[in-house]
């Protein structure tokens, strides 16, 4: 028996609005006429194979809500494993059938690949530990593995800060400094400043929260939503932390720390409106810095935790590297995956960024597995207050998979269609035998050396 027709007009238009789009760029998404996405919204027609497996590639969580849950979580989960370089490609019509009628198969496959994901990771996690000369994580490590485990998601304090930064703009006062010292004030902390260029950017003592003068407002801001957080979610964060499984008092303490600084993003940058917000501007971070009044820093990060269930945002990776090319910050809620020891790949724009600060540099790039993203990546420079104090220079990095460019207005300055960096993880894990920026060869190929043959690297990868 045939499966009964899909109607979800009224759904669809309401994922639609919800993400931001309006139907030119919705259909474009689909892969539709704009004529076709407004019969579909208006129940004039169903629900198709094809559409379906659209929008269970775009939209694989909000497609639970529009279908039965368990047929369009396998519908999704079979489009995103199907989507592997490795295979070859199925027909959307073709993935929906295998999913319909042979679910039993369909599982398999999914396992099948979650299994080789998994072991892909775990071989990278051996090659990376073998490199750095032990197994022993430190306790910064264990914190950021902690925090890629939760998908760098964490839904009690995002809601609790949703929440609390609705209380405060219905109380008048918005989620400017003033709201924020007020609310800190109810809590008997009271917050004032240090021009001392040695002080560090916060304090806290007793009754007291005390800033170093050379914080710039969005620093200000973020400071004290971090003490403001600290206090409002303590029995949140408490919990999260006695569950973490975190063995060294160190790494709880940190664990702690980066739980607040979660909170205090999550109250100066609430779930539904950022990411409503985002969507609509297509993710520029400047323009978002500015009706935020962030940083473009925490602009970015924030994008990068949108992954709320059910309403997650474009899934975006986002890494912060310094001037010798140490990745300081790092998450990726895309298949791109940091390493986790060492610098990134040379042939990577964000080294150039460094370099060239407050420009913003865009690259179309390749991953070993044939996965294309693209990435913006900007060099900024934080003042350290006093001439005696070099400033601090990094960059950062923010990227999707090309499948999203209509959403991330920085992919407009690329030819889509042309070339693109074959990039890798780094050098000890990238397979690539070509490539003249090599500086160490892979962990897990042999190497070959012809003295009678010179060439930029002194051997052949095998």
């Amino acid at each position: 028996m045939a499966p009964p027709r899909l109607y979800a007009g009224e759904r669809l238009r309401a994922l639609r609005r919800a993400a931001g789009l309006n139907q030119r760029a919705m259909a474009a998404r689909l892969g539709l006429s704009v004529s076709y996405l407004s019969q579909l919204e208006g129940d004039e027609r169903p629900l198709t194979a094809a559409v379906i497996a659209a929008l269970a590639r775009h939209h694989p969580q909000e497609l639970a809500a529009i279908a039965d849950e368990a047929p369009a979580r396998r519908v999704a989960a079979l489009a995103a494993a199907l989507a592997d370089p490795a295979l070859a490609p199925l027909p959307p019509e073709a993935t929906v059938r295998l999913a319909e009628e042979r679910p039993d198969i369909a599982d398999r496959l999914i396992a099948l690949h979650a299994a080789k994901r998994d072991a892909e990771e775990r071989l990278a996690v051996a090659e990376e530990t073998l490199v750095a000369g032990g197994d022993a994580r430190l306790p910064w490590e264990a914190v950021r593995d902690w925090f890629h485990a939760a998908g760098n998601y964490i839904d009690p304090l995002d809601r609790a800060g949703e929440a609390l930064a609705t209380t405060l703009a219905t109380g008048g006062g918005g989620l400017g400094e003033a709201a924020l010292v007020a609310t800190l004030h109810g809590h008997g902390i009271a917050v004032v400043t240090d021009d001392d260029g040695d002080a560090p950017l916060a304090r806290d003592r007793p009754g007291l929260l005390v800033l170093a003068g050379a914080l710039p407002p969005e620093s200000r801001r973020f400071q004290i939503a971090h003490r403001l957080a600290t206090l409002a979610f303590a029995d949140q964060v408490a919990t999260i932390v006695a569950g973490s499984g975190l063995a060294s008092v160190e790494a709880r303490h940190l664990l702690e720390l980066g739980l607040a600084n979660y909170a205090a993003a999550a109250l100066l940058m609430p779930y539904e409106r950022y990411r409503g917000e985002a969507r609509r501007v297509r993710h520029d971070i400047d323009r978002l810095s500015r009706v935020f009044g962030i940083s473009f820093e925490q602009a970015c990060h924030r994008l990068s935790t949108l992954q709320r269930p059910g309403a997650a945002g474009v899934p975006f990776y986002f890494c912060r590297v310094d001037m010798a090319g140490n990745i300081t910050k790092r998450h990726s809620a895309t298949r791109l995956q940091f390493a986790r020891f060492g610098g990134a790949c040379p042939l990577w724009h964000v080294h150039e960024a460094v370099a060239i600060p407050d420009r913003i540099l865009v690259q179309q790039a390749e991953t070993p597995d044939g996965v294309r993203y693209i990435s913006m990546a900007k060099g900024l420079v934080k003042p350290s207050g006093r001439f005696t104090r070099a400033p601090r220079r990094f960059a950062v990095v923010l990227g999707c998979e090309a499948s999203h460019a209509a959403d991330f207005v920085y992919a407009d300055a690329v030819d889509r269609r042309g070339a693109a960096t074959p990039i890798g993880i780094s050098c000890r894990l990238c397979p690539r035998a070509d490539c003249d920026q090599r500086a160490f060869p892979p962990a897990d190929r042999a190497i070959a050396v012809e003295p009678e043959t010179r060439r930029i690297v002194p051997y052949r990868v095998v």
